[in-house]
């Protein structure tokens, strides 16, 4: 079986079905609700284990209380959890967000891995052994740094998450095999996609993609060369981790399908999940 290795932002996610965006001082009632580990990296590892894989989450948790409903989900989809942080007794990251039923857009509040960055990131190498490839989603950077650097000794793949950009990511891109990012990921003195991409090439990363929602994906690789994949045309429920579904998916299809083809598959799994309210009802579909 093939496994992968997701390392990042493990959160709480509240997740509420809106008609409306309550105004200042306003109360609103939701029409529904659920509640799901999140993070990218998280979403990204039960989405590579939906599709027939082996995931091995790795990142901060502990043993707040609120710990035990993120256990439980990732139980449910069988996702291994390495905790760097298990002594932590703080809650874990929680995230509030609002979902736009009408239009499937979505509003979202969180902290993210501010307040829980792991200094202790040392015998990794461990967790490298019959790893076939590896997400970075850039909210542990020293973890990543260290990672890094170990299993590019092994040849294992490296795939970014660059759903934003991070304090810290210039020092490991030079390192990554395959950067997929989001049109609100912009490195210093980017402003637009073309900057981006001449900014990732500079570091030599061979393969590169910028998502842009429901507009096609733009890609520059050195193998297959320059080109747009198109979105299937849907109409949208619930656009939430979206982004960590495509992400989670390419790293299944990147292992047997050349760049296009895995980025063109990633983006039907990405579409079919927002039909679907949640991170986890398309799944089930």
């Amino acid at each position: 079986m093939v496994k992968g290795l997701f390392v990042g932002l493990i959160t709480l996610d509240l997740i509420y079905s809106i008609t409306q965006y309550p105004q200042e001082n306003q109360k609103i009632v939701a029409s529904d609700y659920t509640v799901a580990a999140g993070g990218p990296a998280t979403n990204a590892a039960v989405t590579f284990n939906s599709l027939g894989n082996q995931s091995i989450l790795l990142g901060g948790l502990g043993s707040h209380d609120l710990t035990q409903l993120i256990r439980k989900d990732l139980q449910q989809y069988s996702v291994n959890i390495i905790d760097l942080d298990s002594t932590r007794l703080e809650a874990p990251p929680v995230s509030s967000i609002m979902v736009n039923n009408t239009t499937g857009e979505r509003t979202v509040i969180s902290i993210n891995a501010t307040k829980s960055q792991i200094s202790n990131h040392s015998n990794l190498s461990q967790y490298l052994d019959n790893i076939d490839i590896i997400l970075i989603d850039g909210h542990q950077i020293p973890i990543s740094q260290s990672l890094i650097q170990q299993a590019k000794i092994k040849q294992i793949p490296i795939i970014l998450d660059g759903g934003s950009w991070k304090t810290g990511l210039e020092t490991i891109l030079p390192d990554i095999d395959y950067a997929i990012c989001s049109n609100n990921f912009y490195p210093p003195d980017c402003q637009t996609s073309e900057d981006v991409f001449a900014y990732l090439q500079a570091m030599n990363i061979p393969n590169i993609a910028i998502t842009q929602g429901e507009k096609p994906i733009q890609y520059i690789s050195l193998k297959a060369g320059n080109g747009s994949i198109p979105i299937p045309t849907i109409q949208s429920v619930d656009t939430l981790g979206a982004g960590d579904i495509f992400h989670g998916a390419f790293c299944h299809f990147i292992l047997s399908e050349n760049f296009p083809n895995a980025l063109a598959n990633s983006a039907h799994i990405a579409s079919q999940s927002c039909l679907h309210f949640g991170t986890r009802k398309w799944i089930e579909c």
